[in-house]
């Protein structure tokens, strides 16, 4: 809010990019309230998005940088789901023999026949799943991913699966003139990369930009944020690895923050103070970061968690 009020032009925005709707809601709400006591209108001066929100803004103001009509569409993570899955049943019902290499041979055939039935186009639905997600965050296209799995010196077919399902999926996107969330995200980069006047744009319009639960960023989102901000820009990333919950169904990962604090022109502030647990549960925490460390029985897992340690707020805080 001080930022608002003192910082920035009547052009120009502070970004706050968040990971979920709720919170785009409860920044927007305290923000308004500080800016309501300074005597300034409380909607103005600010965006809170989400990723997803943020990535639609750039697109849409230019889609034709990547390729996109300006009415294109966007489908939700329910219609993708289904348009997945009608993709997958085709390529399962075209290829009727595939699990037989991966259905082991101590099934009788009642139970292969279940398997077949029950779990194998499950377990394709959920293979596809990953391989898209990974394919978009490295920014690899159905066609770009075919040229490198044909150049590959050893068969991969379950990459080779998740490809053609892929293919499908894209192609029935295409087919609606839409693009679903992870889409949105990369071409968002796209677009930044494509035009340097509009990157320019962007920058004057967001001079300071607050990332929220950065441990939670993927590698598209920081590489989207790192090109906003700029050689000069105010990025200030919120974010603590130790709470990293996203990366076992996306693609996001704290090594990407925490590889972040390792850059040299990066300033770093501890905040190891909470009003929110009782006592007994920041102690229960700080031994788990502890435990981890010195006696997580595989090693491998010993780097997960790491300080600082949670400290109660002192005496006299707002939020004791």
């Amino acid at each position: 809010a001080r930022l608002v009020a003192q910082a920035t032009d009547d052009d120009q925005e502070v970004l706050i990019v968040t990971l979920v709707n709720s919170a785009v809601g409860n920044f927007a709400s305290r923000i308004a309230r500080h800016l309501g006591a300074l005597g300034l209108p409380p909607r103005a001066g600010y965006r809170v998005r989400t990723l997803h929100g943020l990535a639609h803004d750039i697109v849409r103001e230019r889609p034709a940088l990547v390729g996109l009509s300006d009415n294109f569409a966007i489908v939700d993570e329910r219609e993708a789901e289904q348009i997945r899955q009608d993709a997958v049943t085709a390529w399962t019902r075209a290829h009727p023999d595939a699990a037989e290499a991966y259905l082991s041979d101590e099934l009788d055939e009642r139970r292969r026949d279940w398997v077949r039935r029950e779990q194998w186009p499950e377990a394709v639905n959920t293979l596809a799943n990953s391989l898209i997600l990974r394919a978009k965050d490295l920014q690899l296209t159905p066609e770009a991913l075919r040229e490198r799995l044909d150049r590959w010196p050893q068969p991969l077919p379950l990459a080779r699966i998740g490809l053609d399902i892929y293919a499908d999926y894209q192609r029935a996107l295409a087919y609606r003139n839409a693009v679903d969330f992870q889409d949105l995200i990369r071409l968002a980069l796209a677009a930044l990369e494509a035009d340097p006047d509009y990157l320019e744009r962007l920058r004057r319009r967001w001079p300071f930009i607050l990332e929220d639960e950065a441990q939670d960023s993927s590698r598209l989102q920081e590489k989207i944020l790192r090109l906003l901000a700029g050689e000069r820009g105010n990025w200030v990333r919120v974010g603590d690895p130790n709470q990293a919950i996203y990366e076992t169904f996306t693609t996001a990962n704290p090594e990407h923050l925490r590889q972040f604090l390792r850059e040299p022109d990066v300033r770093a502030c501890e905040l190891p103070d909470s009003g929110r647990s009782t006592p007994s549960i920041i102690s229960l925490a700080n031994y788990l970061i502890e435990w981890t460390r010195t006696a997580h029985p595989l090693p491998a897992l010993r780097n997960a968690l790491q300080p600082p340690f949670i400290r109660p707020t002192p005496p006299g805080d707002p939020q004791p």
